[in-house]
């Protein structure tokens, strides 16, 4: 697994570089087939010191894309638990593959957006993701979107052959969006 570490604001010393690379190559043991892990630190200004240094973790894993982001006020300590967040996650998601090949559907997770990065100042277009869309159920789109951690998940709709929005709604429960041409 190639681990590829960007920053912004943040200077990455070789000690800092070296213990990213030992902590996220790792997780490799939990998804032998992943192919890169995107590291991206950063920090932020805040007036709270406890949430200065973030670390943003998105490892591509065959079609299935996992999320997780840490705050705190030492790197090491964000590397620390943003690792055992994607740990858990991992353990999540393969416990819900050997669950569903037990049953009847076959799991078949596929790639996902990451989330438009928006920026405040008025209301434009700042981001602009193009990702490939395999078909999927609405259950391996609710499991998609939970991993990535996201409020909403754009999939193709194998039940109705089009593609559909899934959203979580405030009360906990989920919103899937089909759209009609008029």
């Amino acid at each position: 697994m190639d681990v590829i570490i960007t920053s912004r604001n943040v200077e990455v010393t070789d000690w800092l570089r070296q213990y990213i690379e030992k902590k996220v190559g790792k997780l490799e043991k939990f998804l032998p087939n992943a192919t890169e892990a995107k590291v991206e630190l950063s920090q932020e200004k805040t007036k709270s010191a406890d949430a200065r240094e973030v670390i943003q973790v998105t490892i591509l894993n065959d079609r299935t894309v996992i999320r997780a982001e840490e705050k705190s006020s030492d790197m090491f300590a964000a590397v620390d638990t943003v690792v055992d967040k994607l740990e858990r996650q991992i353990k999540k998601y393969k416990g819900k593959l050997r669950n569903r090949r037990r049953g009847a559907e076959q799991a078949s997770p596929t790639p996902s957006a990451l989330p438009l990065e928006e920026e405040t100042g008025g209301p434009r277009i700042v981001r602009v993701k193009q990702f490939p869309v395999s078909p999927m159920s609405e259950e391996e789109a609710i499991d998609q979107m939970e991993l990535l951690g996201h409020d909403f998940f754009v999939f193709y709709n194998v039940d109705t052959n089009s593609l559909n929005v899934l959203y979580r709604r405030k009360d906990g429960n989920y919103g899937l969006l089909q759209p009609e041409l008029a």
